[in-house]
């Protein structure tokens, strides 16, 4: 079981004071700027929501029991709290905001873009893909002069290809439901993000993901707590 109440945090520098980012675990992240709060994911297994700071901001991703969970995501609410989700996520929560992917709104004074994510090659045994395209969403986060990308789960997909001026991307590899190490390497080389964060990624041997783009110099991967 995950130690559920420690977690690693790094701090990166913005024009408009300092960004945390805490990684809370699996596809569960925590992002501290400008006194505001914004949890992507909030999954109670990877950590205890009502310990934890109340939101100001809350990101889903898609509708799938770990990264749509109403019990974490209702432990670390408040009544001021902007909830922003897709559409497969309504029935299980109450009093959201809606982003498609290519709506961009600003929520709680940061700038958000939804982006697609979906799978093209991995599939369930009926032939549909384990996340279908236009019913997930990434994310794209404006911190000051920081551009973060959370893929939420997806593959490499074509629309990587118009991502730009990412500083930090958190991309998830876990076989068969996102992307291999081979694809994460190459969604990598089409976004050329400063940062590169994999996430999500289980028993996968992560560390190869460090071989693979060891000759991308301009492209830093840092490995932490986050199966």
């Amino acid at each position: 079981m995950p130690d559920k109440t420690t977690f690693e945090t790094d701090v990166l520098p913005t024009f408009a004071g300092e960004l945390a980012v805490t990684f809370l675990g699996h596809g569960s992240l925590r992002f501290t700027f400008a006194g505001k709060e914004i949890y992507v994911d909030p999954f109670g297994e990877v950590a205890d929501y009502s310990l934890l700071p109340k939101a100001d901001v809350i990101l889903v991703t898609h509708e799938h029991g770990d990264h749509c969970d109403p019990q974490a995501v209702a432990a670390v609410r408040k009544e001021a709290t902007r909830l922003v989700a897709t559409e497969g996520c309504t029935s299980k929560l109450t009093g959201w905001t809606l982003m498609h992917n290519g709506d961009s709104h600003t929520v709680g004074g940061i700038p958000i873009e939804a982006v697609p994510a979906y799978n093209i090659v991995h599939k369930r045994e009926n032939g549909q893909p384990f996340h279908k395209p236009g019913e997930g969403n990434g994310y794209v986060l404006t911190f000051g002069d920081r551009r973060v990308y959370v893929a939420g789960d997806t593959e490499n997909i074509p629309e990587m290809k118009d991502l730009r001026n990412i500083d930090v991307a958190f991309l998830p590899v876990n076989l068969p439901y996102t992307m291999s190490l081979e694809m994460a390497a190459d969604a990598a080389r089409t976004i050329r993000p400063r940062i590169l964060y994999p996430y999500h990624f289980g028993d996968t041997e992560i560390s190869k993901l460090v071989d693979l783009l060891k000759d991308e110099k301009d492209i830093e991967v840092r490995l932490r707590q986050m199966a």
